[in-house]
């Protein structure tokens, strides 16, 4: 059975599911240079994502609409052929606690010309089915808890096990974009007037706070005003909690909340306070956790945890909650934002049809690199692994292009910026070339088996989920992974691994000793994935391009004449 699975909002994507193994995940942002979050208008963007490999519209046996904003349905305005069509969905929470895989049927999915129907489940209802399907618990049949905390709700908590899954209750009262709000009152992204829905400042704030130092009476402050605004029997916070299917008064309130912040605070160093509400938050978290978990301790099977939503890129709030002992095991998947709704959406079909059963999966399902003719100014050759290595190990970066993109919103090794890690100056240079602030870090990615001698945990990590420091002895050693707290947001790879970039890691450890490389994504300003070596060429900033076996050298504008012309890469 052929599922399509589609997320028209921010993030747009689609994905196929055929017979439970997931074909490809198209997100709009890796093709065509388009912008981050970039949301799909045109229901073109379906007929030729599956034209891509080969299928027509008739060929999809069951089409499946990521639910949006409602409180009984959503509703998309989008394009078809010449002309704009309204489509209905399901709402973002299910409507009651077993409600999670009901449905609302639709019709008037016009593609190719075509009319077809469609169903379309709750937003959260892909978060669940998406985080379980992907996790090591399904292939085991064993239960789990998952936690949902986007940025429009309250953190939300399920339990999943093969036969179906039920919501449980909401941990407590703040919705997920209470984090990036803070910044638009605190910080170096504060703003004179109330920020809006802003999608990409709350993983700027993860690296910002390491500036600061946690104050335990600013956290006080927090703590008084989350009981005053949000949570405790005032009338304000009945008044906030009444609003909880209201994503805009909902907003309103915490933008009030730090209002009231910023007068208690005063002359407070602004990263000082935002490393203490991180950690204010991530207590509310852990402990709310704690006791939601011995609530329903008559839940039978293993104590595991499943984590979706936009909340769950926090790598220091996902490291504290598999730290707390609460859990056997911790799972997020490599696309726990909005990125993975596609996939959510036909996995919710597939559970619907089958329970919850393991998705048969690969991170690398993405966009293929696309061919395209290069601008003048390149020289290309074939080029081997232990070549590329050794032009690594002279401290030039290169862009490393090599088949399908991965899932998600980090880069892990198919379209990324790798570098020695050996000169504290690199991390400078890559955030220079990317337009980026200097107090960003930049991930390493290392060899599986060692990566626990140089970072703690050190526990495999292959998409970058969780936090780890950095071992004393290692810190000048690769100060260029080292953030400013001397966490490392580490990618781990195994060395038997098939994909390209495994193999470029065991001729840099042979040549250097080093198991670990810079990595990060390979990207324009503000937009997706390069979708092939042109994009990356036209770019411009790296002058060694690395694309599936073949490398593309930047000639220096004293060595150009007039009649050097464009390559084509095939």
């Amino acid at each position: 059975m052929r599922i399509c699975g589609i997320k028209l909002t921010h993030d747009g994507a689609v994905a196929l599911v055929e017979d439970g193994q997931l074909v490809f995940c198209l997100e709009q942002e890796k093709r065509d240079n388009n912008r981050r979050y970039q949301a799909i208008d045109h229901l073109e963007s379906v007929v030729s994502a599956l034209a891509e490999h080969g299928l027509d519209p008739r060929d999809v046996d069951q089409f499946v609409i990521d639910g949006w904003d409602g409180d009984l349905e959503s509703q998309f305005q989008v394009l078809s052929g010449a002309g704009p069509i309204t489509l209905k969905g399901a709402p973002y929470v299910e409507r009651h606690a077993e409600g999670l895989l009901t449905s609302l049927d639709g019709s008037g999915l016009m593609l190719g010309g075509r009319l077809f129907s469609y169903r379309s489940y709750p937003h959260v209802t892909g978060h669940v089915t998406s985080a379980y399907c992907t996790s090591p618990f399904a292939k085991t049949g064993q239960p789990a808890f998952c936690l949902i905390w986007d940025g429009c709700i309250f953190p939300r908590l399920y339990y999943v096990e093969r036969r179906g899954a039920r919501f449980l209750e909401c941990l407590f009262p703040v919705i997920g974009h209470v984090y990036a709000a803070a910044g638009h009152h605190f910080g170096p992204y504060k703003r004179a007037g109330r920020g809006d829905w802003d999608l990409g400042v709350a993983g700027k704030l993860m690296a910002y706070i390491a500036l600061g130092s946690v104050d335990e009476d600013i956290v006080a402050v927090f703590q008084e005003l989350y009981q005053e605004r949000f949570a405790g029997d005032t009338e304000l916070a009945r008044h906030y909690r009444a609003d909880i299917n209201s994503a805009e008064p909902l907003l309103a309130r915490v933008h009030d909340f730090f209002e009231a912040s910023a007068l208690r605070l005063g002359d407070q160093a602004p990263e000082d306070v935002l490393a203490s509400f991180h950690l204010f938050l991530e207590r509310l978290l852990v402990s709310e956790t704690a006791t939601a978990v011995e609530r329903h301790a008559h839940l039978s099977g293993a104590r595991n945890l499943c984590i979706a939503g936009g909340c769950g890129l926090n790598i220091k709030w996902n490291s504290a909650l598999r730290e707390a002992g609460l859990f056997d095991a911790v799972w997020v998947p490599p696309f726990p934002n909005d990125s993975g709704s596609a996939i959510g959406a036909a996995c919710s079909a597939m559970v619907v049809q089958d329970g919850f059963v393991p998705l048969d999966w690969s991170v690398y399902s993405g966009p293929a690199l696309l061919d395209g003719q290069l601008p003048s100014g390149w020289n290309s050759e074939p080029c081997s692994m232990r070549k590329l290595a050794s032009i690594l190990a002279s401290n030039k970066p290169v862009i490393f292009l090599t088949g399908r993109a991965e899932l998600g919103p980090r880069a892990l090794g198919g379209r990324s910026i790798l570098a020695a890690a050996t000169s504290p100056e690199m991390k400078d240079y890559l955030n220079d070339v990317k337009l980026r602030e200097h107090f960003r870090p930049v991930a390493p990615i290392c060899l599986e088996d060692r990566a626990p001698e140089i970072f703690s945990p050190g526990t495999p990590d292959p998409y970058m989920l969780f936090d780890h420091q950095t071992r004393a002895e290692w810190r000048d050693k690769v100060p260029a992974v080292v953030h400013l707290d001397g966490s490392a947001r580490l990618q781990t790879i195994s060395r038997t691994s098939e994909h390209k970039v495994a193999e470029l890691l065991i001729e840099y450890e042979k040549l250097t000793g080093i198991p670990l490389l810079c990595n990060t994504s390979a990207n324009h300003h503000g937009r997706g994935f390069f979708p092939g070596a042109a994009a990356a060429c036209g770019w411009g900033k790296i002058e060694h391009i690395w694309s599936d076996g073949v490398l593309l050298t930047k000639i220096p504008e004293t060595e150009l004449s007039p009649v050097d012309g464009a390559l084509t890469l095939v």
